[in-house]
């Protein structure tokens, strides 16, 4: 079980990098830092837009792996409950008391499926999993019986990101009969998203990847339909293409995540008009603040978030708000700042902008939540290291 976290029994450098009250230039580095007014901006948005387009929002909690993000999601932008890729991370939610939860993921180890059927009794509301293979029916069935729960079930279909997911209308329909006839699950519609081409740069790019898909899940609403299946929730959609999802008459879910921290690798994709989205649709909300531990070599400064502090699967970071200097390369402890000007001093701190948030937010145990150069609060990362 995860404990409330007292944070006036903490103590700097100890236990968490920083206290309500420091200053951000006293926050022990590398960490996190959560800029709240760009956060709060964010979930704004997104919550504004769903609501206009008539969408759900389930936001996706694989991004931050934190109880106290999605609490924010939810009371500030409206989502309503959360996605997780693994059993453990959706047992941390659970245990939070969310009540609305989507495993938008396989389960078919049988002590993942066991603990899976156990856990709407654990949140008190409805659990949700996806399945693209008929087989798996029958195992989530029987452990959903052996606990007296029912577990809802999504038909996945592979529209384009070419993992998980069924390829043909005829799967599609043959699992949501499965699901219909058993007596401890309930259809509850399909999951579509294409996550191949989140990162296309191009908007027209993207946007025909999606054509494609919402016709591919269209014919599956519609084989369901001749069987007399209905499609309650339709879902999908994530930061690079939730305006196609929304615009498409057929999906009526979002699972969105990154736009919440927004990025370097999705900040470089580019809107409608050409712009890129980090510049105005959504802000930079989430940084490793590192420090300059050494400046050695003239044009050359070293930082302490290396690569145990950060993913560079997309990338290197970028340093946020300076021209003047560039973080160039990393080794396990250390990061290299080209500063061919000599601007920066030792222990100078550097905000820096991840290329991929999903993988570096869950190297660290905290969120330090920042407003105006002021520590407002420290959130655990609730489900760090949650991948079983």
């Amino acid at each position: 079980m995860n404990k409330q976290v007292n944070i006036d029994e903490l103590e700097v450098g100890f236990d968490v990098p920083a206290l309500p009250g420091m200053d951000e230039a006293d926050i022990q580095t590398p960490c996190l830092v959560l800029d709240l007014d760009a956060l709060e901006y964010n979930i704004k948005k997104m919550g504004d837009y769903a609501k206009a387009h008539g969408m759900r929002h389930r936001a996706h909690g694989k991004m931050h792996k934190s109880v106290d993000v999605l609490k924010l999601q939810m009371e500030l932008g409206g989502a309503v409950g959360v996605c997780c890729q693994k059993v453990s991370e959706a047992e941390v939610f659970a245990r939070a008391g969310i009540k609305e939860i989507l495993v938008s993921n396989q389960v078919r180890d049988a002590a993942k499926i066991d603990r899976l059927a156990r856990m709407p009794k654990v949140s008190g509301g409805e659990v949700i999993v996806c399945v693209d293979d008929v087989a798996n029916v029958a195992d989530l069935d029987a452990a959903a019986a052996k606990h007296g729960t029912n577990l809802g079930v999504f038909v996945e279909i592979d529209c384009g990101a070419g993992r998980c997911g069924v390829t043909t209308t005829e799967a599609v329909v043959e699992i949501g009969k499965a699901v219909r006839d058993a007596g401890n699950l309930t259809f509850r519609g399909i999951q579509a998203y294409q996550g191949a081409m989140q990162h296309m740069d191009s908007f027209d790019d993207r946007q025909a990847k999606l054509d494609a898909a919402i016709a591919q899940v269209q014919e599956g609403i519609d084989g369901l339909k001749a069987e007399g299946i209905e499609c309650d929730l339709v879902s999908g959609g994530g930061t690079g293409s939730y305006y196609f999802e929304s615009n498409s008459g057929v999906y009526n879910e979002l699972q969105c995540g990154s736009y919440a921290f927004m990025d370097a690798d999705y900040g470089r994709i580019l809107d409608k008009d050409g712009n890129r989205i980090d510049d105005g649709e959504w802000k930079n909300a989430m940084f490793l603040l590192t420090s300059v531990m050494s400046h050695a070599k003239a044009d050359k400064a070293i930082v302490d978030a290396g690569l145990k502090a950060q993913s560079i699967d997309s990338g290197l970071p970028f340093i946020y708000g300076r021209s003047d200097v560039e973080y160039i390369k990393c080794s396990d402890e250390h990061g290299v700042v080209a500063d061919p000007d000599g601007v920066l001093k030792v222990n100078d701190k550097l905000r820096l902008v991840p290329g991929h948030c999903d993988p570096t937010a869950n190297v660290h145990d905290w969120y330090v939540g920042v407003r105006n150069g002021k520590v407002e609060t420290v959130w655990p990362v609730s489900a760090r290291g949650k991948a079983y």
